[in-house]
């Protein structure tokens, strides 16, 4: 997510062509910063809101990357961004139910699901089904077949009829989170509407400074 003035905000393009150069850059940097600060906190919170992740497992894979002004050195970009990390997306063991009250247990086994069955003239028990919920509205969602190894740290499920191969279940990861149409539209739009008002609050403050040194 990058702010880019001159396509984006071309009124901002505007007024900084009537500005001493001084403050215009250094407005113009501390409001990129301080928009993006602000998008950060608007991802965050977008991202809990649909998806049942925490802020701090948010937090961890957002990275700024910061506009500058420092003696004349002036870097014009500001950006947000989700770090992908190669092998990281969630596996559903991070979604799946924790708990199943007795009666929502008795429910799921009247309509076929889990109980007991006679094998080879010998009782066995199987087990409900795993549910899992991503996103915070919606069903819980069900993965036939699905079960939890790894000392409980995983959720695999068998490629085939026999009990090998199996593989891990990966879901969506957070980054992909990020980059979700709704989410992005939401922070974007947030951004357009804030981005002119700090900018002008900055020139302000700066047009200050520099005629109290003048």
């Amino acid at each position: 997510m990058r702010l880019e003035i001159a396509t984006n905000f071309p009124e901002v393009q505007r007024r900084l062509d009537g500005l001493r150069e001084q403050v215009g850059q250094q407005a113009l940097a501390r409001a990129m910063n301080r928009t993006v600060d602000a998008a950060k906190t608007q991802v965050r919170r977008e991202i809990v809101r649909e998806f049942n992740v925490t802020s701090e497992e948010v937090n961890k894979t957002l990275r700024i990357v910061r506009a500058s002004f420092s003696r004349g050195a002036f870097q014009l970009t500001a950006m947000l961004e989700s770090r992908w990390e190669r092998g990281r997306s969630l596996n559903l063991i991070r979604f799946v139910e924790r708990s199943v009250s007795i009666t929502q247990a008795r429910k799921r086994m009247k309509a076929g699901e889990g109980g007991t069955y006679t094998l080879r003239g010998a009782q066995r028990s199987k087990t409900l089904e795993l549910r899992f919920k991503v996103r915070r509205s919606g069903p819980q969602k069900v993965i036939p077949g699905a079960f939890i190894g790894n000392k409980g740290r995983t959720v695999f499920i068998r490629e085939g009829k026999g009990r090998l191969p199996i593989k891990a279940v990966q879901t969506i990861a957070i980054p992909q989170m990020f980059n979700t149409k709704r989410i992005n539209e939401r922070v974007l739009g947030k951004i357009a509407s804030d981005f002119p008002r700090i900018f002008e609050a900055e020139v302000r403050f700066f047009t200050r400074r520099f005629e109290g040194k003048a």
